[in-house]
């Protein structure tokens, strides 16, 4: 237990078992999820987010100076006794490669991006995968917002 919590603790007049208990824990979507039908949800949309992005990147986010921008990870943290998701972030890598045409040396700018994805605060992950099941999830409208996805990656790569 660190100082701060040992201080709330204290000042509560909670056990240190009663403050873990009631503390919040965000997990990843994986560990949250428990019916076979919401698990098959969210990898179904993870699967759709990176097929959607790879039909798009060419004509959009991949004309810049990184060409190859490739999907590496959606990720999201859930509050394990309430639903509610934290954060969800999709992540990218991406590279640009120089040729010396004199030593064959080549030079590399590689790159890595964190994109946010703009949620309403405190949306549940069941309206967040209920909102993106249909069957264009990286422009469907985030609950709560006039935001989509694809709206949080153009303001990132």
């Amino acid at each position: 237990m660190n100082i701060r919590s040992w201080v709330v603790v204290s000042v509560l007049g909670l056990s240190s078992a009663a403050f873990a208990q009631n503390a919040r824990q965000y997990v990843d979507t994986s560990a949250y999820l428990t019916s076979e039908a919401d698990i098959n949800a969210w990898y179904q949309l993870v699967s759709t987010l990176n097929q959607q992005f790879d039909d798009v990147c060419g004509d959009t986010f991949c004309e810049g100076d990184y060409s190859n921008i490739q999907s590496l990870r959606f990720r999201c943290s859930v509050d394990n006794r309430t639903g509610v998701i934290g954060q969800c972030v999709w992540v990218f890598a991406a590279s640009n490669e120089e040729i010396n045409p004199a030593t064959g040396a080549i030079t590399v700018d590689a790159q890595s991006f964190t994109c946010q994805v703009p949620l309403a605060p405190r949306t549940p992950l069941s309206a967040f995968l209920s909102a993106l099941s249909g069957p264009d999830p990286l422009r469907a409208p985030l609950p709560r917002t006039t935001q989509s996805i694809y709206d949080g990656l153009a303001n990132c790569l």
